[in-house]
Order: structure tokens, then C-alpha cells, then sequence
């Protein structure tokens, strides 16, 4: 998307078919798109990532206009659509492709993340510690076509 006044935002929570639609349909967000993020393999494959064993996660690339919604609310959205304390996991889905992670883009993204993740943390909403790891964007590598807008294009939002 060429557009200077618009931001992207990457993000992991479980499954990448119901975060895509959440923040598809978030007012202010103009484009989603599922792919992989945060390991070691170029140009990795939905079949290797499910295994576990490239490192990446199940990732989303939020662009959004930071006119209609900031930086901070995509980061409410993001902590509002999965569990943050589990581990490697999300609901029946498990293994590193499933992990949290916030993958910021500049030094701005990283403090207000972080700032998020420590007020979450202080609010005592969980019993357990946030797991959610916020690191520096890396490669993303857009998923297979069939991928993409899943949810949308089925009606199933199950992983």
C-alpha cells in the first residue's frame, strides 16, 4: 500500500485466519494480510512453518491509518483477540507458530508496546504472566493465497 500517512503494524496471536478477520474489520484498519514472521528459513511454507520447525509464526500485517485509529488502540485490539499468557499455544492450536509476539517496526511502536504490555501486566486481568514477546520486525513472508482472508472467504474461523 503506497501511502505516506498510512502505518503497518505486525503482529502474531494463534492462528493467523481469526486475527486477520478481527483486525480486517477494526475501523481505521485498510489492509490485512496473513503470513510468516519471526524465524529463520526464506520464503518458509505453510507446511514447514505447521511443523515447527523455521521458527516463524503465524503472523498479520495490520495497515492502518493513524487518523481513524492509533498505534495504541491496534494494540488493544491485538491484546483483546487471544490469550497473551499462554506459551506457544492458542485454544487447540500449539507449538512455536502459535506464539504471542508484537514485532515492531521503530523505536516509537517498541515503547508504546511495551508500555501496553506493562499496564496489562499492572491491571491483574490474568493470574499468569503476559508471554507475549515484543521484538524488532523481521522478514514478513506473505502466506499462500489461499490463506488469505480465510475467514472472509469461507465463513469458517476455525483453526
Amino acid at each position: 500500500m503506497e501511502n505516506a500517512n498510512l502505518q503497518t503494524a505486525f503482529f502474531a496471536a494463534g492462528c493467523f485466519w481469526g486475527v486477520e478477520e478481527i483486525f480486517r474489520t477494526t475501523p481505521g484498519v485498510v489492509e490485512t494480510q496473513v503470513g510468516y514472521s519471526g524465524g529463520d528459513l526464506p520464503s518458509p511454507t505453510y507446511e514447514k512453518v505447521s511443523m515447527g520447525k523455521t521458527g516463524h509464526a503465524e503472523s498479520v500485517r495490520v495497515v492502518f491509518d493513524p487518523k481513524k485509529i492509533s498505534y495504541g488502540e491496534i494494540l488493544d485490539v491485538f491484546w483483546n483477540l487471544h490469550d497473551p499468557t499462554q506459551v506457544n499455544r492458542q485454544g487447540p492450536d500449539f507449538g512455536i507458530q502459535y506464539r504471542s509476539i508484537i514485532f515492531y517496526g521503530n523505536p516509537e511502536q517498541k515503547s508504546i508496546a511495551e508500555k501496553s504490555k506493562r499496564e496489562l501486566e499492572e491491571s491483574e486481568k490474568y493470574d499468569r504472566p503476559i508471554a507475549t514477546e515484543i521484538i524488532p520486525a523481521s522478514a514478513f513472508y506473505p502466506a499462500e493465497e489461499y490463506h488469505q482472508k480465510y475467514v472472509l472467504k469461507t465463513g469458517h474461523n476455525v483453526c
